[in-house]
């Protein structure tokens, strides 16, 4: 098929996508065995190096960035930018799935219970519903250019909550503790606990980066078999007449 990669392409392991990987485990190295244990909050602290980068991950990079391809594509009309929305908003949800995991397993032993409906956690939980939405309306549409608006104008939308999600501890009274990074004045971390924050922060990005690559030529190959499917549809058959 033309539309699809050689053979000895596919095959060929994607280098961004090991190196990505290979951060990613090297940083969860050196939190498990060479970052200092936080003094109240014992090991379970830790999990703040996969809950804490993976949500900004996927709130400010990944949401953020479907809501612009969407915005984008509404005035260029460029199927290039609904691809780039439409992978950014499935590997964003994967990594708000990973926020929605371990925010529970941190909470639990710290505050007691595994959920609070509090004003974070409900609103976190409600942008995952979101782009989970967005991702049922895309393949519930088949006509490709209703699907491309439809999901922009929702993938726009959907991301006016980030904000909000971010000053929420600011605006109500909730358990989930305030941001210690992305704040006015100085990081609230020691300097090997904040080193080790920033890894993580660097690697899942990275992985973000990788991931979203990867989706994004899988929407190229799947698009161009679709275009190859209708090419054929479209070619007439002819009955060869019978010999006289």
């Amino acid at each position: 098929m033309t539309g699809s990669p050689p053979a000895a392409e596919r095959s060929r392991p994607d280098w961004l996508l090991t190196v990505a990987a290979l951060a990613v485990v090297g940083t969860a190295v050196r939190a498990i065995y060479f970052t200092p244990l936080e003094a109240r909050q014992g090991a379970a602290q830790k999990i703040l190096y996969v809950h804490a980068p993976s949500a900004f991950v996927g709130l400010y990079l990944a949401f953020s960035l479907v809501a612009v391809a969407g915005a984008l594509y509404l005035w260029l009309r460029d199927e290039r930018l609904d691809r780039v929305a439409a992978s950014a908003a499935e590997v964003g949800v994967v990594f708000m799935t990973v926020v929605l995991i371990t925010g529970p397993l941190w909470g639990k032993p710290i505050w007691g219970t595994w959920w609070t409906w509090d004003a974070k956690l409900t609103l976190t939980l409600f942008i995952w519903f979101v782009y989970v939405g967005y991702l049922i309306l895309r393949g519930a549409i088949e006509d490709a250019d209703v699907r491309a608006r439809y999901s922009a104008v929702l993938g726009v939308l959907g991301a006016l909550l980030v904000p909000f999600i971010h000053l929420s501890v600011y605006l109500f009274r909730t358990l989930h503790p305030m941001p210690i990074v992305l704040k006015p004045g100085r990081p609230s971390l020691p300097t090997s606990m904040l080193l080790t924050f920033v890894l993580a922060f660097l690697s899942l990005s990275l992985l973000f980066v990788a991931l979203l690559r990867t989706r994004y030529r899988l929407a190229v190959a799947l698009d161009a078999l679709h275009d190859e499917d209708q090419a054929d549809d479209r070619v007439p058959s002819f009955r060869p007449e019978p010999a006289r």
